[in-house]
């Protein structure tokens, strides 16, 4: 089906979606939306004509383990609530360790890259399939952006993303500002990727903004689309017409005109032509073929020391480069602290200017290990453990906010020692 030109629905700018003119479609995350109703933005779109895709983006299917039942039960749901036409996510992995590598369970709080392997894709397309049986529309699959690479890979991106297709017929979603990055932090060619991935199988595309810092380019959903983006998306349109294009953006939210601005430079792109839509039709996908639980053992071992050296402190794992490790560290404890203060506004408010410090020294020590509430509650508790915040009042501001949220009180001298035993054997 034709989607036509979209813009991701975020809550903080649903004013501005709803006035945007020539909107033909918006994508909400999906974690962000209840299961059992909507929000009424979303309802008065809907009521409109406007089709609403769910996007995922915590299933991490290129992880090692199978998807979780309940995770797709709930992606399910939303897109029977949204009459959705296709539900979508990524080829990434955003959790390790487990009862597969005998440690504790590690959130990324993050998309992380694939290694681009016969086994990792052994391992996708096994979750993929598991996925598709288990929703009631097609799937579609991004590519994300990257700071790292895996070393010894054996696919290029585009070899990986057809080959993937071949296998289990699942649809694309083509980020244009991702193979921009890639580009950027990887040395790959857009065009080449282009060239080998099969085109007549994309589902949408995305655009959105980022910025460059010292030679690494940030895919931070918060700048403006910049000209060679738009130049990916220009070689896109010359090989296929995309059934829909969508402008991302997630955080620095700028006025109505800026966005209408940056939906007008990508319909004059597409405008200026290339090739004809391409109609998709599923290909025969082959039978499937079991993973062996070793493969996916070895997948969970090289998942888990890469997420442990980016999180927990652990050493950078044999052939990464050391210095893009850090880059990626820091980047996701500041996403971290930045989404943290989202769900969880009070804490910078008690804590003032010496929030953003106080969290990233405790990221540092203590790795992620359920969501962002449960984040934002441990990271409470370790202050008032510490007896801070210094301030007498805020302090107590703290407390009651924990309180109201956790338990009656911090725990016990008993309590916190185990916790931080366990902290030691997770950093290890």
């Amino acid at each position: 089906m034709r989607l036509g030109i979209g813009i991701g629905w975020r809550p903080e700018i649903a004013d501005e979606v709803e006035a945007l003119p020539g909107i033909d479609w918006v994508e909400a995350v999906a974690e962000n939306l209840c299961a059992d109703h909507l929000p009424d933005s979303l309802v008065r779109l809907r009521e409109r004509g406007v089709t609403v895709v769910p996007h995922g983006v915590s299933l991490g299917l290129g992880g090692a383990d199978r998807p979780d039942p309940g995770k797709l039960a709930d992606l399910a749901a939303r897109a029977t609530l949204l009459g959705a036409p296709l539900v979508t996510e990524h080829i990434a992995f955003v959790r390790a360790g487990g009862a597969r590598t005998g440690s504790p369970v590690l959130e990324a709080g993050h998309l992380l890259p694939v290694a681009r392997t016969r086994a990792a894709l052994d391992v996708l397309c096994e979750n993929v399939r598991i996925a598709q049986d288990a929703l009631p529309v097609p799937l579609a699959l991004e590519n994300i952006a990257a700071l790292i690479s895996w070393p010894d890979e054996e696919l290029t991106e585009g070899q990986f993303l057809a080959e993937l297709v071949e296998r289990t017929g699942v649809r694309l979603l083509i980020d244009v500002a991702n193979l921009h990055t890639n580009h950027v932090n990887r040395g790959e060619d857009p065009a080449t990727a282009l060239d080998e991935l099969p085109v007549e199988a994309i589902a949408y595309v995305h655009v959105a903004g980022g910025v460059e810092k010292d030679g690494v380019w940030h895919d931070t959903h918060a700048h403006p689309v910049t000209a060679p983006v738009l130049g990916v998306l220009a070689e896109l349109r010359s090989r296929v017409d995309p059934p829909g294009v969508l402008l991302e953006r997630d955080d620095a939210f700028p006025p109505a005109g800026e966005l209408a601005g940056e939906l007008d430079a990508i319909r004059g792109t597409l405008a200026k032509g290339g090739a004809a839509s391409a109609a998709w039709a599923t290909p025969g996908v082959p039978p499937a073929v079991p993973v062996a639980e070793s493969v996916r053992d070895g997948v969970a071992v090289a998942q888990t020391a890469l997420l442990s050296a980016l999180v927990a402190g652990a050493p950078a794992p044999e052939g990464f480069d050391r210095q893009r490790l850090r880059v990626q560290s820091r980047a996701l404890a500041a996403k971290r602290a930045d989404v943290v203060a989202k769900v969880a506004p009070e804490l910078p408010e008690i804590l003032g200017s010496g929030y953003r410090e106080a969290f990233l020294a405790y990221a540092g020590a203590r790795p992620m290990t359920a969501g962002y509430r449960r984040d934002a509650l441990d990271f409470a508790e370790h202050l008032l453990v510490a007896g801070r915040p210094g301030d007498d009042a805020a302090r107590r501001r703290l407390t009651y906010w924990w309180r109201d949220r956790a338990a009656p009180r911090p725990p016990g001298r008993a309590t916190r020692l185990a916790r931080a035993a366990r902290s030691v054997l997770v950093g290890r």
